[in-house]
């Protein structure tokens, strides 16, 4: 469970218009950056909301804003709540400050060339776009694509190197492994019918003709008995 203001900017609009609380204690209280206040205050934001009272809501009293009003160090507090309302999960790309949004599309440019991976889903929840801004400088169809440089993310401080590598690590899960470019070994199966197969061993101890033997020695026999006979 947690307190939190109603409806900030609709809020910050009431408290522009009817109280002398500063940029910074608007701010502060809404959950704004203080620029935003003053774009509000210029009618160059939110045009065409209606300011609500956070005094009728009860999240904030008379005394409290006077306090302000004296101290323009005082910081505002919320009432606290008859009923909790429980602390919704925030979906979406994130909150990025006003002073730093000019630095997205730089971090959007070096998320396209350094990880092409990531879908735009993901790199809308790391630096808080829009996917039709993502598809602009992707195709270099941004308005200000000539001077756009890229930029690493988390050196702008536009999201953490965990976020980032969580990220990464999600787009990289389940993808194909690239083939390999150049000169490569062959598959077994392939190299096993280039290689011709060895020629058999000829068999030393084949059996012999056995009357071709016997006939060679007989002869042999004979001529040693003739030898003796000449001796003789």
């Amino acid at each position: 469970m947690a307190n939190t203001l109603l409806m900030p900017k609709a809020t910050a609009v009431w408290l522009v218009d009817n109280t002398a609380l500063s940029f910074e204690q608007i701010a502060q209280f809404c959950g704004l950056h203080p620029l935003e206040v003053k774009a509000i205050a210029d009618g160059e934001s939110a045009q065409g909301i209606k300011g609500m009272d956070p005094i009728i809501t009860g999240q904030l009293t008379r005394d409290e804003i006077a306090r302000g009003e004296k101290d323009v160090n005082y910081r505002l507090k919320l009432s606290e709540p008859k009923v909790r309302v429980p602390e919704s999960k925030r979906k979406g790309p994130r909150y990025t400050p006003l002073s730093k949004r000019q630095d997205r599309p730089n971090a959007i440019l070096w998320l396209v060339r350094n990880h092409p991976e990531l879908k735009d889903a993901q790199i809308s929840r790391l630096v808080g776009t829009t996917k039709s801004t993502i598809e602009q400088i992707r195709e270099r169809k941004h308005w200000n694509s000539a001077n756009l440089q890229p930029m690493d993310p988390v050196t702008l401080g536009l999201t953490s190197q965990i976020d980032l590598d969580l990220e990464v690590n999600r787009a990289s899960r389940g993808r194909e492994q690239p083939q390999p470019v150049g000169d490569t070994l062959l598959p077994a199966a392939l190299t096993e019918r280039l290689v011709p197969a060895p020629e058999k061993p000829k068999d030393e101890d084949q059996e012999l003709d056995a009357n071709a033997v016997f006939a060679k020695l007989s002869a042999l026999k004979s001529k040693d008995k003739d030898e003796d006979d000449d001796q003789g």
